[in-house]
């Protein structure tokens, strides 16, 4: 997954200047058609499948659609003493189900996916809008090993039961001295 917001890492590549950028008003460049009749639609309307018109904005996203939030970690690898630092920082808009209430417990389990797995876990927080961790790992693992493994983040509810709410991963190819940041989108658990 690419993050097209501005980066704020010096020297890195600004993919939102270039002509996907995904800020800026979609009808200058493509007009929207309606599927059913290939006529133009407008641009904060269209027909839905029982042919009544409704804003796009307050079409609600469902299942595997909706936004189960995303987890900032930052990544470092310092090779003169051959060790991989993960910094959990912090969860933004997280979703759980209703069934873990209101306010679960709630950290971030961590595995290195080598051959003989690497596991961590942050200390549980109060389930909220910004969990903030705050926490780091430091591992000393060979960087050759590292670099064809992933690292995957489970997110899960301490109480009321241990439950796996969501997870994200990200490879581990570009490990680099410079600390390097990452959003990662937050996906339902896989099954």
């Amino acid at each position: 997954v690419s993050d097209l917001r501005p980066s704020t890492l010096p020297g890195s590549l600004d993919v939102s200047r270039s002509m996907f950028d995904l800020r800026s008003p979609p009808h200058r460049f493509m007009k929207r058609y309606d599927s059913v009749s290939s006529v133009p639609s407008s641009t904060s309307s269209r027909k839905d499948s029982q042919g009544s018109n409704r804003s796009l904005d307050t079409i609600t996203l469902s299942g595997d659609e909706r936004d189960f939030g995303r987890l900032n970690v930052k990544l470092c690898y310092v090779s003169s003493v051959e060790q991989i630092w993960i910094t959990v920082l912090h969860c933004k808009d997280l979703t759980w189900p209703s069934s873990c209430g209101e306010n679960p417990r709630i950290c971030v389990k961590g595995i290195l996916t080598l051959p003989k797995p690497v596991h961590f876990k942050s200390s549980a927080k109060e389930g909220c809008n910004d969990i903030e961790f705050m926490e780091t790992f430091v591992f000393a693992i060979k960087l050759q090993s590292l670099q064809a493994v992933r690292l995957v983040f489970k997110i899960q509810t301490q109480t009321p039961r241990k439950k796996t709410i969501g997870e994200c991963s990200l490879a581990l190819r570009e490990l680099s001295s410079q600390e390097s940041n990452h959003w990662l989108d937050i996906s339902p658990p896989s099954k």
